[in-house]
């Protein structure tokens, strides 16, 4: 298996479990900051490596009056001064070609969104920047279809490759997690990442905005780590209840402790 490398951490191929988590958008540069210092204390009291995201525009959300984000401009700016005060490095969604580059200045990860993740081109620039490219499969994807998406990414010389199972629709309203497809993924080469917020959503549930299970986080994290995922991507907010982008499905960050003790010790049984 391939091993990534973001910076001074390494994923995959026996590696130490690692870390992704933040808000689902910026919401301001305060509460960003505040947020990634937490969450690198909380990481680094438990030896995890830890990536910080938070995405800069969500541009698929349900309905046109949701709040996006600061967009790529002001978010960009935000995510720099995380990855510089807070020593942390960075991800982020790209959704078109021309915002590869900018981001890619920034960025130590470019991550492809679900719904975007069969887009050549965007791939392809993504790729072009040098910096690892996290892909998440399709919720209309099956997991060895990645196959073709991650081919994209590696024929412009760039192997630095990261898959991220986040769920697969399961009729109108509903994701499944199927726990086969980490093992699956893993078999392409590379590490795989399992999105345990995103993979408990109910899109579209609320109508206007997608709804969820928050309550499902645990025991999906706690199998996807067991059935061999390289890391955790968690989505965590102060007060989820309060935020402006998926509150039915991020984590509080004060159950993100206690999850990643379980995870860990999950994962010392494998190794």
């Amino acid at each position: 298996m391939k091993t990534v490398k973001i910076n001074n951490l390494s994923i995959g191929d026996g590696n130490p479990l690692v870390l992704v988590a933040g808000p689902c958008v910026i919401e301001d540069r305060e509460t960003c900051l505040a947020l990634a210092k937490r969450l690198k204390g909380i990481a680094q009291s438990l030896d995890m490596p830890f990536v910080f995201k938070a995405s800069y525009d969500k541009a698929n959300r349900s309905s046109m009056h949701s709040y996006r984000g600061p967009g790529i401009k002001k978010g960009l700016e935000i995510l720099k001064e995380v990855k510089e005060t807070v020593g942390v490095p960075v991800l982020s969604d790209v959704h078109s070609p021309v915002e590869a580059e900018a981001a890619g200045k920034v960025l130590d990860v470019l991550q492809i969104p679900a719904f975007l993740c069969r887009q050549t081109d965007l791939l392809i620039a993504a790729a072009q920047t040098g910096r690892p490219v996290n892909i998440k499969k399709g919720q209309f994807l099956a997991p060895w279809d990645m196959k073709y998406a991650a081919e994209k990414v590696s024929s412009t010389g760039n192997d630095q490759i990261i898959l991220t199972e986040r769920g697969t629709a399961f009729g109108y309203n509903n994701l499944v997690s199927d726990m086969r497809s980490v093992v699956i993924m893993k078999g392409l080469g590379y590490p795989v990442l399992y999105d345990a917020t995103h993979s408990v959503q109910i899109p579209g549930g609320m109508g206007h905005a997608s709804g969820g299970q928050r309550e499902m986080v645990f025991p999906l994290a706690r199998a996807a780590v067991a059935a061999g995922a390289d890391g955790l991507f968690i989505e965590v907010h102060e007060t989820p209840e309060k935020a402006l982008s998926d509150s039915a499905t991020m984590l509080p960050v004060d159950q993100l402790m206690p999850l990643l003790e379980q995870s860990k010790k999950i994962r010392a049984l494998l190794m």
